[in-house]
């Protein structure tokens, strides 16, 4: 472990990421008011005062928050460097919402540390980035090491779809130019024993559907047998797009051929992780996987559409249930999407499945939100690929290791399209149980050095190269 990084981390790192925590500042698609509440402006300052002091030590850095009218603030730091050449490096601080199911003493706003983990929301997911992408850069500062000129990009509008980015990205385009290397901390890790690299990121089509068959709602001993049950229609509609007894999507536009190499990749991350690709999910009861096969729960995970029912909007609390036949049923529906699936022809193709010919002539309506393709990395320059196995080796003591992400990061997708000869770095720190938008979301501290002294080693020789 790089001692300096060790040290920064404990003496400043560590509280001001405790402060951030305790702010709720909830992205924008999560609190609507964010302007007039404050919080997403008291987190920027948060991390504009402590990146401010930092930077000092960096001669000639300059930082910027950046306010579009009507959009999310941005964090922009440029850092110089010895070379000529440019590294973008990306994070986030806008936070999911609160969720139900945190342990007793832990909270979404109540930030604690226990076996070096710290708790509450937004530590892992994505505080810490900026504090990384810094800590790395005056690492190599203090040991008189050089690096590019470094841009580091931080946005508030993640959580609900980075739509506020690509506004930002053409705002500053003359002033980021064109990276050579991408450096993005918002992503996971298999375990928290070696460097993870990120391969491929699903997208997402997302929507409500809903299913109306009356005005209002019935006592049931009067409509039940007469008029059909709003959720029985949703529970058809969905058989249309995803098999019920396997899980299995249903459509084709939202399959795509998986590249032989990220078939072998699985099977080599399955093999590293063991029964620890499942056995790191909180199970209930005698709940098993969907599969027994490691590398085929891996592929699930990262190459295959799947669907979660994540709301429901029409009924009340069971409490609360009279015995009435509800006039509609909603629910929200997340598809996730192969990376390199077209999201808006997917979005297009759920869309009709569940809307054409509605049984009993019911309303139904698939409110669609726009879709986020995914992003499948670029093979790895090798100089890149032997700074990884260097600093995985040197910091975690084990090699590097490559996995796709179930999850999107929109930002990605957009740089991928924008710099294609672009090499990418994405990694970050949400390995198993840190449970990153649920309840006991942790920053696993270790990690968040030993990432931290990584990016230093591959600046290091993005320099050297």
């Amino acid at each position: 472990m790089d001692s300096f990084i060790d040290d920064l981390w404990d003496a400043d790192i560590l509280p001001a990421l405790t402060d951030y925590i305790r702010i709720p500042n909830k992205s924008p698609a999560f609190d609507p008011g964010w302007a007039e509440h404050g919080h997403m402006d008291r987190a920027v300052a948060l991390f504009e005062g402590w990146a401010r002091r930092k930077i000092a030590a960096l001669p000639g850095s300059t930082l910027e928050v950046v306010r579009l009218a009507g959009r999310t603030p941005l964090i922009f730091i440029e850092v110089p460097g010895e070379r000529d050449d440019t590294v973008l490096l990306y994070g986030h601080l806008d936070k999911q919402p609160e969720m139900l199911g945190w342990s007793d003493g832990t909270g979404p706003w109540t930030p604690i540390v226990r076996d070096e983990k710290l708790y509450g929301r937004g530590g892992a997911d994505d505080g810490y980035a900026m504090f990384a992408a810094l800590s790395a850069l005056l690492a190599l500062r203090a040991r008189g090491a050089a690096h590019a000129r470094c841009v580091i990009v931080i946005e508030a509008c993640e959580e609900s779809g980075s739509y506020d980015l690509p506004f930002y990205i053409d705002h500053l385009a003359s002033r980021i130019g064109t990276p050579s290397l991408v450096v993005c901390l918002d992503s996971g890790c298999g375990n928290y024993e070696q460097l993870w690299l990120t391969t491929s990121l699903r997208g997402i089509a997302m929507g409500n559907l809903t299913v109306r068959v009356l005005t209002e709602g019935v006592h049931s001993g009067d409509a039940s047998g007469i008029v059909p049950s709003s959720f029985r229609i949703a529970r058809s509609l969905l058989s249309r797009v995803e098999d019920e007894t396997t899980g299995a999507i249903r459509l084709d536009e939202l399959y795509v051929q998986v590249p032989p190499g990220r078939i072998a990749e699985a099977g080599q991350a399955a093999e590293t992780l063991g029964d620890a690709v499942f056995s790191k999910l909180p199970f209930a009861g005698a709940t098993t996987p969907m599969s027994p096969e490691l590398s085929e729960l891996v592929l699930n995970r990262t190459w295959r559409p799947a669907l979660a029912v994540t709301g429901m909007e029409g009924y009340p609390a069971p409490e609360n249930a009279g015995n009435v036949l509800l006039p509609f049923t909603t629910a929200k529906l997340s598809f996730r999407l192969p990376p390199t699936c077209d999201a808006g022809r997917a979005t297009a193709a759920i869309k009709q499945a569940l809307e054409a010919d509605p049984p009993y002539g019911a309303q139904v309506e698939f409110h669609a939100e726009e879709g986020q393709s995914g992003w499948n990395a670029p093979a790895l320059a090798p100089w890149l690929a032997q700074s990884l196995q260097r600093a995985s080796g040197e910091h975690f003591g084990r090699p590097v290791a490559f996995m796709g992400e179930g999850g999107s990061i929109p930002f990605m997708a957009m740089l991928g399209a924008k710099f294609p000869e672009t090499q990418f770095v994405v990694t970050g720190v949400l390995g198993p149980h840190s449970n990153a938008h649920g309840p006991n979301e942790f920053l696993h501290i270790p990690t968040a050095k030993k990432v931290s002294a990584c990016i230093a080693q591959v600046l290091a020789d993005h320099a050297a190269r």
